[in-house]
């Protein structure tokens, strides 16, 4: 068994990059997997401020949820990160979650990460520099192992990925962790 540690980057909860957060949990489950989805927008979670006091004591400086988002990140096996695709890059919830890592990346290391995201565009490649942000992210951890990526292209309106085959893969992609 893992631990699952879903981050959902949606500003709308119900919305298709959620909801395949959802259908991934469910794969995750039934192969019997402990998970934890935490829904980004509703953590108290500001901005680097490049105040540089992590350099040295390893620790931010900021007093918010991030400290405890952190925490869960370091203590999983499992990190699934998920984005909606905004001007093709990660939107600024999952992106300012991942500059807050900063005080503790040496720490997040070893960890299996799964990637979903969602477009209005219908063309995959149309992604890959949305992908290449979270690479650049997993690139700078110990040991970090991609696992997959999932995208849902061609979806706009909150709910378009319902019925999709996407919803499947997600599903398919929880249950082989």
């Amino acid at each position: 068994m893992k631990k699952v540690l879903i981050l959902s980057g949606s500003p709308r909860k119900g919305g298709n990059s959620d909801l395949l957060c959802d259908r991934l949990m469910e794969g995750a489950q039934s192969a019997g997997h402990q998970t934890e989805k935490i829904y980004v927008k509703d953590k108290n979670i500001h901005y680097c401020t490049g105040c540089g006091v992590c350099y040295d004591k390893r620790v931010c400086s900021q007093k918010d949820d991030m400290t405890e988002v952190l925490a869960k990140m370091i203590a999983t096996d499992v990190i699934v990160m998920a984005t909606p695709v905004y001007f093709y890059s990660l939107n600024g919830q999952i992106k300012t979650l991942i500059d807050r890592c900063c005080a503790r990346y040496t720490e997040i290391s070893n960890k299996e990460f799964c990637f979903i995201m969602t477009a209005a565009d219908g063309n995959k490649n149309s992604l890959e520099r949305t992908l290449e942000s979270f690479r650049g992210f997993t690139d700078c951890l110990n040991g970090a192992t991609e696992k997959g990526v999932i995208y849902g292209t061609g979806v706009w309106q909150k709910g378009e990925v319902k019925g999709k085959s996407v919803m499947d893969e997600a599903y398919r992609m929880g249950a082989s962790l």
